[in-house]
């Protein structure tokens, strides 16, 4: 099938403002969770729009809208506004963006002002849907092509990089804006996700530690532009790297617990795999899911099982959320981002705090220091990208070197 070009990258997250940011944060070992958190603390949402502007967007829209302004000025579409500097009829160009839960911030706030009988913003619901993010970012940079959300949740912003894919390959765009985000650091959402048993009592993301107990809560945002290959290699864009194929699965097993033995999963792997027409023995490194939960990292051990066989033993496996927590769904796009950085670095980077890997999980684990990615014999190396959401929402990204 056909690829994509990824043209720009950019992200928003709590290793710092910028991609470049997230990638040199995650290789050099720096974490971005403080006090059982991943917060955003270095973005200013004034740096990248005016204080009216910021005020007519939730966080989730700040977030994404930061990550946009610097991908779409890395692929050199121009700045917000310049719609002129735009690469194609704006027409033909899309917008999708994945959020698992939408303007989480607003919500609450605005209920709790309801409560003590103070007046329900205007801007309440527009501010609060989980589609907000995708239209702020098409009217921000004047996209009219089709543009909608991706609510999957924690596998929401790879099923929008999925989306994009497919909407080029039906020939209704020339390029789209994908990506995710996710801003839910409240205390609503602390205490459910608690309730469930779901986050880390001891505020450590430990990824396929042993002791794993939890996944620890983060914010954040992530956006790449996907260009027809043809039609980016003819405006002389550079290519950061290829889409090359796409995967999406539904478990139908239970709300919230993933398939035990991973064969739900197995098959957007597997799927995503045909769809770039990739073998396992082509993959040299997966960036997991990896949310440091009991139950997910044994479920995406067997699913990698299931979908590379004996060729996983040798394929370099490492989670981001171990740097940064969990970014709901933001976290597919922002790992896409890092991802398109390691292959052009040609490294796997490390999951922090593996001093005790489980030794159920039969996994080729990068422990302290990135490991350099195999020697492909001149091929650009290809990587794996797994989201798994509660209600049993699988997908995969198949990632190429430039």
């Amino acid at each position: 099938m056909t690829a994509a070009a990824i043209t720009g990258i950019g992200a928003i997250t709590p290793l710092g403002v910028g991609a470049e940011e997230l990638f040199t944060g995650w290789t050099g070992g720096r974490s971005g969770i403080a006090d059982g958190e991943g917060a955003c603390s270095d973005f200013d949402p004034t740096a990248f729009m005016s204080r009216k502007e910021a005020r007519r967007a939730d966080r989730t829209s700040q977030l994404l809208l930061g990550a946009a302004q610097e991908a779409l000025a890395q692929a050199g579409w121009g700045q917000p506004g310049e719609s002129d500097q735009l690469p194609y009829p704006a027409e033909r160009i899309g917008s999708i963006i994945g959020s698992g839960i939408g303007g989480f911030i607003t919500l609450t706030e605005n209920h709790q002002a309801l409560l003590e009988g103070k007046p329900v913003s205007p801007l309440a619901i527009p501010l609060l849907m989980a589609n907000g993010p995708t239209g702020q970012v098409a009217l921000r940079h004047g996209l009219k092509g089709p543009s909608y959300g991706t609510v999957s949740a924690c596998a929401a912003g790879a099923h929008a990089i999925a989306a994009g894919l497919r909407e080029l390959r039906a020939g209704t765009v020339d390029a789209v804006v994908v990506g995710g985000t996710e801003s839910a650091l409240v205390e609503l959402a602390r205490a459910g996700f608690s309730a469930m048993e779901a986050l880390s009592p001891t505020g450590q993301s430990r990824p396929f530690h042993a002791d794993r107990n939890g996944f620890v809560l983060a914010e954040g945002a992530a956006v790449l532009v996907i260009e027809d290959e043809a039609k980016a290699a003819a405006r002389g864009a550079t290519v950061l790297g290829r889409l090359l194929g796409v995967g999406s699965s539904q478990d139908a097993h239970h709300l919230t617990a993933p398939t035990p033995d991973g064969s739900g999963a197995a098959r957007a792997v597997t799927q995503a795999l045909a769809d770039a027409g990739v073998a396992p023995t082509d993959v040299d490194y997966v960036n997991a899911h990896g949310t440091g939960t009991p139950l997910n990292d044994r479920s995406e051990a067997g699913a990698m099982a299931h979908a590379l066989g004996d060729h996983l033993r040798t394929i370099p496996i490492s989670s981001l959320k171990s740097a940064i927590g969990h970014t709901l769904g933001a976290a597919g796009a922002i790992e896409a981002v890092a991802t398109v950085r390691a292959l052009q670095e040609r490294v796997a980077p490390p999951t922090l705090n593996l001093d005790k890997p489980d030794p159920e999980l039969d996994l080729l684990h990068v422990q302290g220091e990135p490991l350099p990615l195999r020697d492909t014999s001149g091929r650009p190396p290809i990587a794996l990208s797994t989201s798994f959401g509660f209600g049993g929402h699988n997908a995969c990204i198949v990632l190429g070197g430039a």
